[in-house]
């Protein structure tokens, strides 16, 4: 382990982001590498591996998204190699295990190498592509099937009609009526990821409209907040899962965590486009960051609660035709108290950016309070990586790290992105400085 607990380490210095990435790998590399294919998605606290057989989509990829940022960012070590034969050897079994030649599509959970569940999710193909982008990023040559994966999505969960992605649909591709933000929000990611890939002139469009879609035209039909649950002409379901308010995937209300991932991704759309980005994206990731951090930061006890909604829906859903909820007047109540790692992780990348595209010195005391919070309850600074669910006052339910869908993903993801963003700017304040020098050369040859 390279980071002590204490005293705090400065995040604001690009080499402390980049050893607790290397940190956090340490956890899983090289004991989370099953030499028979794969990888093994259950991990202890100690890093013993709690189960064996069953393999998930989301881990399948999101670990070959690990291993091949990991081996851009340590390019120049000793590592990198072995980092990007483990992402070369997650997408051997990502082709050969979970893709299914005769759909197209991709098993969602796998049990001792034959598919379990063969339910095609949008939100499991988003994580395909960003494995395909990001082992690109690495040097590995996956352009045809990141092209094969936007025609896949491209023919069967695309909805011209509403500008979205349809969500889950059996083995035949005939889908449900449930519609979800979540699966188009990873798409928006995993859009901008092959944008940064490979340039091509389709990825970074969409993720656009989907985001417009997502935070402004469907945000606006639940008063202003990016709502989890939509029915199948994209109308909002204020009752799905009214009655399960704390699952583990679909929870009901609003999720402090889906805003500031999505503030996070508009200002990533905002830095790609530059001269050419929309001046709505700025205030819109205000508005969703800011609203987040006011009703689900824990003043008593730290950290980002899970969910959180307004008073008036606690009782009833709007009817049909009723206006929704006033978010800016309406008092909320917290319906999940428990910290997610996710949450808090988004949540730093987020302020990060917020503080480098406003210079508001708010968001960067945000970012360190998150980091700070982070540091003492969910980062495990004896065996590596960060706990995953706390409850309100902060203890641990399990010892389970890293259950079938978490690999840290989203904790080295924040790393990642506030490193891309230390390094955007300086380029811009050294691509400033060479414009004023150069300026000043030519007045002095000039008199």
């Amino acid at each position: 382990m390279n980071l002590p607990a204490t005293p705090l380490p400065d995040f604001t210095a690009s080499q402390v982001l980049r050893a607790h990435v290397a940190d956090t790998m340490a956890f899983y590399h090289p004991r989370a590498i099953d030499p028979a294919g794969g990888f093994f998605h259950s991990l202890r606290d100690d890093g013993r591996i709690a189960e064996r057989s069953l393999r998930h989509l989301v881990s399948s990829t999101r670990f070959v998204y690990g291993y091949a940022l990991a081996a851009v960012e340590f390019a120049d070590a000793p590592l990198a190699a072995e980092y990007r034969d483990a992402a070369a050897h997650g997408l051997r079994f990502l082709r050969e295990a979970h893709r299914d030649p005769g759909s197209g599509g991709y098993a969602w959970t796998l049990r001792d190498g034959v598919p379990e569940d063969r339910t095609q999710h949008t939100y499991g193909l988003a994580f395909v592509l960003l494995a395909y982008a990001s082992a690109r990023k690495s040097g590995l040559d996956t352009a045809a099937w990141m092209d094969e994966t936007w025609d896949l999505l491209e023919t069967h969960a695309w909805d011209p009609a509403h500008g979205l992605y349809r969500d889950e649909a059996d083995r035949d591709w005939r889908y449900s009526d449930y519609r979800g933000q979540n699966a188009n929000m990873h798409l928006c990611e995993a859009l901008i990821a092959a944008h940064e890939a490979d340039g091509g002139p389709r990825w970074l469009p969409r993720a656009l409209a989907l985001a417009d879609a997502m935070t402004r035209r469907q945000a606006s039909l639940a008063g202003g907040l990016v709502w989890e649950h939509y029915c199948a002409d994209w109308s909002v379901d204020w009752d799905y899962h009214r009655d399960d308010p704390t699952h583990l995937f679909r929870p009901w209300g609003f999720q402090p965590g889906h805003q500031v991932e999505w503030a996070k991704l508009l200002l990533q759309l905002r830095d790609h486009l530059g001269a050419d980005a929309p001046d709505w994206l700025l205030p819109t990731a205000r508005r969703l960051y800011d609203t987040a951090l006011a009703h689900g930061w824990d003043d008593a006890h730290g950290g980002i609660v899970y969910g959180f909604a307004p008073e008036s829906l606690r009782a009833r859903s709007p009817a049909p035709g009723e206006p929704p909820p006033d978010l800016a007047a309406a008092p909320m109540y917290v319906c999940d108290a428990d910290k997610y790692f996710w949450v808090q992780a988004e949540a730093i990348a987020a302020a990060w950016r917020l503080h480098a595209a406003t210079g508001e010195a708010r968001y960067r005391d945000d970012y360190l309070r998150l980091w700070d919070y982070a540091w003492r309850h969910f980062v495990d600074h004896v065996h590596g990586a960060w706990y995953r669910i706390l409850d309100r006052e902060n203890r641990r339910y399990d010892d389970l790290k890293s259950p079938p869908g978490k690999t840290d993903y989203h904790t080295m993801g924040a790393c990642h992105d506030v490193l891309a963003a230390m390094r955007g700017a300086a380029s811009r304040r050294n691509g400033a400085t060479a414009a004023a020098a150069a300026r000043t050369a030519g007045r002095g040859s000039r008199s």
